[in-house]
């Protein structure tokens, strides 16, 4: 097994997120050379849509770790680690919200790690009431663990906070990751103890996308959202060396985010 990366005498670990819209689709798409190049200590994926098993998926030197939705081919998240967790749990305790494979937390040494495949409120905004009620739930899931120790958050929070993580804002407003109801949760957790370390590191940076509709054209014309983050401890942020977008990769509708993270 791989040691653990070292730099400046401190514990350095690279973490990647990705929603791969359907993993043995995105295996079609470059995904190994994707994950190979990118080369994270800790790669986290959501909407897998698969379980472990019904793919051939060669990840020497990782651990791994599934968490399937009930429903065949919907949803479910996964994370390979070079590192050995202290503990991996799934879900957050709660049966309403526990069936479709959406939370996978590892635990390391000097942080939590939750990887989590936020609900859409979908079309017409017909989920948004059990929506909202994930949100408070997810609030004081991750307070609880930050609680313990340092929580680190990545993953499809399917949400673009601010009007500069949207293209199009003023035509997205009463749309599925845009209402102001959406918004305000993410607020709410930002509020709880939590950074958006990609907007603390880039404050001003905009067509910051992580997002495309499949739409002609869309992806190249950079029409996006920002809906993919990594969000951690406030204590956390001056550990925080890089947080990243990596827009020129594709195999999916969205592509992957990164951070760099440096623990004394």
């Amino acid at each position: 097994m791989q040691e653990i990366n070292l730099k400046m005498g401190a514990l350095y670990m690279k973490l990647v997120s990705w929603n791969v819209n359907g993993l043995r689709a995105c295996l079609k798409k470059g995904f190994l050379d994707a994950f190979t190049h990118i080369d994270a200590d800790v790669f986290c994926l959501q909407e897998t849509k698969m379980e472990r098993g019904q793919a051939e998926i060669d990840l020497g030197g990782y651990h791994e770790y599934w968490n399937s939705a009930d429903k065949k081919g919907y949803s479910g998240t996964a994370v390979f680690s070079k590192i050995e967790p202290l503990s991996v749990s799934y879900g957050m305790g709660i049966d309403e919200h526990d069936r479709e494979g959406r939370i996978i937390r590892l635990e390391f040494e000097k942080f939590f790690l939750v990887n989590v495949y936020t609900p859409n409120a979908q079309r017409e905004l017909t989920r948004l009431p059990y929506r909202l009620r994930w949100e408070d739930d997810f609030r004081e899931y991750v307070c609880g663990l930050d609680k313990i120790k340092p929580a680190i958050i990545c993953g499809d929070l399917n949400v673009a906070h601010q009007e500069i993580d949207i293209k199009n804002a003023k035509s997205n407003m009463r749309n599925a990751g845009f209402t102001q109801a959406e918004r305000d949760k993410m607020t709410q957790l930002l509020d709880a103890g939590f950074t958006d370390f990609y907007r603390n590191l880039h404050p001003d940076k905009h067509d910051a996308y992580t997002w495309w509709s499949l739409m002609p054209g869309v992806r190249e014309r950079n029409v996006g959202w920002r809906i993919d983050y990594f969000l951690g401890s406030d204590r956390l942020g001056a550990h925080v060396s890089d947080a990243t977008i990596y827009a020129d990769i594709y195999g999916s509708d969205h592509c992957p985010v990164g951070l760099s993270i440096s623990c004394e």
